[in-house]
């Protein structure tokens, strides 16, 4: 069975060859030029060369050679040639096929190594940023705690440590998710599946959440299917999407997880009560450092979570997407459904 890039390289292929000996046809019947017919076939070979990988241009090249050959040569529907410039047409063509897939890949590599590139530049300007102020405040509550502990009561030790824990925590999960972006972009990815309860994933992610008692509500609507998932990426891409909703709601708002079930996949939905998503932003949210203009504050996040949530959901054949709604902004997760249901569900705060 094809993997899907390239069963999606063979069907453009396929469509190409198709298009290209359907215009040299038209055109050796209306004109009768060999050469217009052999520069339309290395049309659709560049074509092929930049849209496919090299071995699919090589062979591609190889099927229209045979194809004029057989098609557009004397004698007709045969593969021998009796004209020496039918023959230095052929072979010039080849040449000249193999030499553009070499450069298509040439310039694929070169695009790939720019955006590496870009890549490691964008990770930097991050880390720089980002990894400044939780350090910083760290740095500040700690010495602060060292310096003046004798004078300061249990309260406020308390609030010290728990500001410095809560933001060693918030530094934990932006260096795991630039871990997590890092090896999505080079395809490095792991997933190890195992048999899992998506709606206790859910749970521990929310678990994770500041606040939880006030600020998290899980609702989970009929039965729900086990999944075979990783079920330590997929808690990550929730706790992200609910992070970064928690980031834009009002502080006295919940927001909203609801589990659901369908013929072929299991739901989630995630809603805040924040100022939403415009609709021309609605994708763009998902790319790598990507943060909303109406959306740029202190704690407004580096532009990696969502990136990291939608990389590990298509990771799993699943979908994620911003769905225009009312009041707020709602992130739907879809996963594949291919398991049977555990059981009904019920709600939790």
């Amino acid at each position: 069975m094809f993997t899907d890039w390239r069963y999606s390289h063979f069907l453009f292929s396929f469509m190409a060859l198709a298009s290209a000996l359907s215009a040299s046809w038209l055109v050796d019947q209306a004109l009768g030029s060999t050469i217009a017919v052999l520069l339309i076939l290395q049309l659709a070979v560049v074509v092929v060369a930049l849209q496919c990988t090299a071995r699919f241009a090589y062979g591609f090249a190889v099927i229209e050679a045979l194809s004029f050959n057989f098609l557009f040569t004397t004698p007709r529907y045969s593969l021998q040639m009796f004209h020496a410039e039918d023959i230095i047409n052929l072979a010039v063509f080849m040449i000249v096929a193999l030499t553009t897939s070499q450069l298509a890949e040439h310039y694929r590599r070169q695009q790939d190594e720019l955006k590496q590139a870009k890549l490691r530049n964008s990770i930097l300007l991050s880390v720089s940023h980002d990894l400044r102020t939780p350090l910083a405040t760290i740095i500040g509550t700690l010495t602060t705690l060292n310096e003046y502990l004798p004078k300061l009561s249990e309260g406020e030790k308390r609030e010290l440590l728990n500001s410095a824990t809560a933001e060693s925590h918030r530094l934990h999960q932006y260096i795991e998710n630039l871990l997590q972006a890092t090896k999505l972009q080079h395809g490095a990815l792991k997933i190890t599946r195992n048999d899992e309860s998506l709606a206790d994933l859910v749970h521990q992610a929310v678990l994770r959440l500041p606040d939880v008692q006030s600020r998290g509500r899980v609702q989970v609507h009929g039965q729900v299917s086990r999944l075979s998932v990783s079920g330590v990426l997929i808690e990550q891409a929730l706790f992200n999407v609910l992070d970064n909703a928690l980031r834009f709601s009002p502080a006295h708002q919940p927001v909203v997880v609801t589990l659901f079930q369908e013929p072929a996949v299991i739901g989630i939905d995630i809603q805040d009560r924040g100022v939403g998503i415009q609709r021309d932003e609605a994708a763009r949210i998902f790319d790598l450092f990507y943060s909303s203009a109406g959306k740029k504050t202190a704690d407004s996040g580096s532009g990696i979570g969502l990136a990291v949530a939608k990389g590990i959901i298509s990771a799993h054949q699943g979908h994620i997407e911003s769905v225009p709604v009312s009041e707020g902004c709602l992130i739907r997760i879809c996963l594949p459904n291919d398991q049977t249901p555990s059981g009904p569900q019920g709600e939790k705060s």
